[in-house]
């Protein structure tokens, strides 16, 4: 993960990418009409297909994504607190990217140390 982000988003991100694309092709492709007139058709025409394909391959990914969406496992992150969505063993919270993992042994801090540690500073802090 390059830009630390979720993997939801992630793929999100990716089809916005596409969508972007292939709408600039389609503009482009049909800029070619204006400087060129008629020789422009064809270069219209060429942009204007690859540009359809860049969009139903954005369809396909942001389909692809919400899929993964519906069965993702929802946690809640213990750095912000917010509902976050996680696909496989280890993900990054959709908000504070804080990394996230199911798998105890990849985890840093177990639920078990957690729990003391809040016991502890329940248990050291004073009520008025």
């Amino acid at each position: 993960m390059i830009f630390k982000n979720a993997k939801i988003n992630a793929f999100r991100t990716w089809g916005l990418l596409l969508t972007m694309l292939g709408m600039g092709l389609m503009v482009l492709g049909t800029a070619g009409i204006v400087f060129w007139g008629q020789a422009g058709k064809i270069f219209a025409g060429i942009g204007l297909v690859i540009g359809l394909i860049f969009m139903m391959g954005s369809l396909g990914v942001y389909f692809w994504a919400g899929m993964l969406s519906t069965t993702a496992v929802q946690i809640q992150c213990p750095e912000c607190d917010k509902l976050t969505k996680m696909l496989g063993k280890t993900d990054r919270c959709m908000f504070c990217h804080t990394i996230l993992t199911l798998d105890p042994s990849q985890a840093n801090v177990t639920a078990e140390e957690l729990r003391s540690a809040d016991n502890h500073s329940d248990s050291t802090t004073t009520h008025t």
